[in-house]
């Protein structure tokens, strides 16, 4: 059997031609000088045929042992590209098309702490590691791998064999796809600390506001109150100064604060609790001070990171104040708002956005209201309100509404066919969508979160658009609202129509089936004047008195069906005391209309249960489950339900979960209430 000579190629083959060619050429020219001079022509020959005869040695002798000394520095250049590999520091391997290791460097040895020769799968390495992160093309993947206590970039390239077995004489190499996988580890530990670090000491902006600043002074005698005052700002000094970070003050119940972002991560660890450490200033106060803090961080730029902190600050106020707000570009943090909202005894800002309110009506044509999905009857109380307003500003008014709960009907039945309202005072989605316009004023009332109002598009069409709500503000909220009166201390969004109603005109006359309605909103959302109840509430409710609202009538519109009292009444029966502490229940909502309601309700009951702190029912409406969580003063239900993806007010809130039966909510409610209790979130 023959073998194929070896043969050489590119730059070193024409060296080795030359002498060939030359020898030609020598003979040609031996040619030339026979025909001028026979003499030097002999000589010529001799030199010639010397010549051609150390050509065809070099060729036929000496070639093969060149030949051998290259095979045997190409060898001996391998063992040192594998030499150099295999002690390279870079760790390396190579991988079957399985995973399994064929071939490893000393260095990767020493990464993962195995002896050479070692055959077993990479997955019993790296646990990070899986087969669907094999690359399935010539190109290179990159994974990041934590292994021990480094970070590594680890890096796979496959390399196809096909060509190495069509070239092979030991294996048929038909249909053969088999490859190897190529892998490098890339120690990035010394760099992602170098980063950390970096990271670390970036500055994060925050803003420290007083909550009840007037109130605390005014409840101190005058000669202390500056003692007061020095307290309070030795407080947030010190405790800023331990966070390496600087506090200045910039009005007398303003700071602003400049820290590293380690120390913004250590004050989360400790749920920032000079929230809490404030309060004990007491120098013979009756009224405890509270701080509202807001904390921007991971922003761009320095400046961003103070537009964070305004937002969050904004968004600690709008939810009622005593409570620090975290905000980066990404994520939104709340911590503390354990105490109730503080009542403003001043309704100047009621007043003020009274002349707002006028003014941006006054300047339209048409008045569309809205409240939230599943309407009840502070939203439509609220709603008729604004209904009264319009109208008595000369301008039309609508009020959307799709479906009427059974809560609703009875005051709903109040304007349907009653000649003094005009047939088109409801109206639908599509109805309220197509009269939207640039000369249309939207006013949503009794919610501020987009997705869960009566209508979200109508929110697109209008380009005035007026929040009224009492509800604590979210993530989500109603942005480029011309005017936005967002009040969490109040009791409903009734209460505060109602004062806005005493300051839009003189002439403002409020029918009785308006001054009920508004009337009924309070009553609902206050639980008969238990929950969340005011000097301002009261106030508002001998205003409506006045104008001929009635509470023997009221309350016969909101006497209950049979099926739904024993509804409710079995939902308390059937209740869980979760932790000794927490009343947990189930609504079954066969045959009743409005179940959400009906869980609303029962789960007020529940709180007359001694020792339960807050309680929640889930009711199952719709191809939803609707949690709804109470509490009198011990328990932030609106924090337990913004972990589910709800919200409300601190003593009131709710959440829905899609997807989920009855079951699985409560074993989530359980779960969310055991975490917030571990990470010090609930006592």
């Amino acid at each position: 059997m023959s073998k194929n000579r070896v043969k050489l190629k590119g730059r070193l083959r024409s060296y080795l031609r030359v002498f060939t060619y030359l020898g030609i050429l020598l003979v040609l020219v031996n040619i030339a000088v026979f025909t001028v001079d026979f003499t030097a022509g002999l000589i010529l020959l001799a030199f010639t045929g010397l010549y051609l005869i150390a050509v065809l040695y070099m060729n036929f002798y000496s070639k093969p042992i060149i030949m051998n000394e290259l095979v045997s520095f190409a060898t001996e250049y391998g063992q040192i590209q594998k030499k150099l590999l295999r002690e390279l520091d870079l760790p390396h391997a190579v991988l079957d098309d399985r995973g399994m290791v064929v071939w490893t460097n000393q260095a990767f040895e020493k990464v993962v702490h195995q002896e050479k020769g070692y055959r077993k799968s990479i997955f019993s390495l790296f646990q990070g590691i899986t087969m669907d992160k094999f690359p399935d093309g010539p190109d290179e993947v990159s994974y990041e791998l934590d292994y021990e206590n480094s970070n590594y970039t680890i890096k796979m390239k496959r390399i196809s064999l096909r060509e190495m077995a069509v070239n092979s004489d030991i294996i048929d190499a038909e249909d053969y796809e088999g490859s190897l996988i190529a892998i490098y580890l890339f120690d990035e530990t010394a760099l992602k600390l170098a980063i950390q670090e970096v990271d670390n000491q970036s500055l994060a902006a925050g803003l420290i506001y007083l909550d009840n600043y007037e109130e605390a002074l005014d409840s101190v005698e005058e000669v202390r109150r500056s003692l007061l005052t020095a307290l309070i700002d030795r407080k947030i000094n010190k405790y800023i100064a331990s966070c390496n970070g600087i506090a200045k003050k910039i009005e007398k119940d303003k700071y602003f604060v400049v820290m590293p972002k380690k120390s913004c991560e250590m004050l989360k660890e400790h749920r920032f609790d000079l929230l809490e450490d404030v309060k004990t200033v007491n120098i013979g106060n009756e009224m405890a001070v509270t701080l509202s803090i807001g904390i921007g961080t991971d922003g761009l730029s320095y400046a961003q990171n103070y537009e964070f902190a305004r937002n969050a600050i904004d968004l600690a106020l709008g939810r009622g104040g005593d409570q620090a707000v975290v905000k980066s570009a990404e994520n939104i943090s709340y911590y503390g708002g354990k105490s109730q909202q503080i009542e403003k005894s001043t309704r100047v800002k009621a007043r003020v956005k009274a002349h707002a309110l006028r003014e941006i009506i006054s300047g339209k044509d048409t008045v569309i209201v809205m409240g939230h999905r599943i309407g009840d009857v502070d939203s439509f109380g609220s709603s008729v309100g604004i209904y009264r307003i319009a109208k008595t500003l000369d301008r039309k008014c609508h009020i959307v509404l799709n479906d009427v709960t059974t809560s609703m009907q009875p005051l709903v039945d109040l304007f349907k066919n009653n000649p003094e309202y005009e047939d088109d005072m409801i109206i639908t989605n599509q109805q309220a969508i197509d009269m939207a316009g640039n000369n249309t004023v939207l006013v949503v009332v009794d919610v501020n979160k987009p997705s869960i109002t009566e209508c979200p598009e109508l929110l697109r069409f209008c380009k005035t658009i007026v929040v009224l709500d009492h509800h604590r503000q979210g993530a989500e909220v109603i942005e480029n609202a011309t005017l936005s009166y967002v009040e969490p201390y109040a009791s409903s969004a009734c209460e505060m129509v109602s004062e806005i109603l005493q300051y839009i005109g003189d002439n403002v006359k409020i029918h009785i089936e308006e001054a009920d309605s508004l009337y009924s909103g309070m009553i609902v959302d206050t639980n008969n004047f238990m929950n969340k109840t005011g000097v301002r509430t009261f106030e508002a409710a001998a205003f409506l008195r006045r104008n001929g609202a009635d509470v023997t009538r009221v309350r016969k519109l909101f006497r209950e069906e049979a099926g739904e009292y024993k509804a409710k009444a079995d939902a308390v029966s059937q209740a869980e005391i979760y932790r000794g502490r927490y009343a947990i229940s189930v609504l079954i909502n066969d045959e009743i209309q409005s179940p959400t309601i009906i869980g609303a309700q029962a789960a007020n009951e529940l709180l007359n249960i001694k020792g339960v702190k807050a309680s929640f029912v889930c009711t199952e409406y719709q191809n939803q489950v609707y949690v709804s969580a109470r509490s009198i003063d011990e328990v932030n239900v609106q924090v337990v339900m913004e972990k589910l993806g709800g919200g409300g007010h601190m003593s009131s809130a709710g959440c829905q979960m899609e997807g989920v039966s009855v079951t699985e909510a409560i074993a989530t409610v359980k779960r969310t209430l055991d975490n917030m209790i571990e990470e010090g979130e609930l006592d």
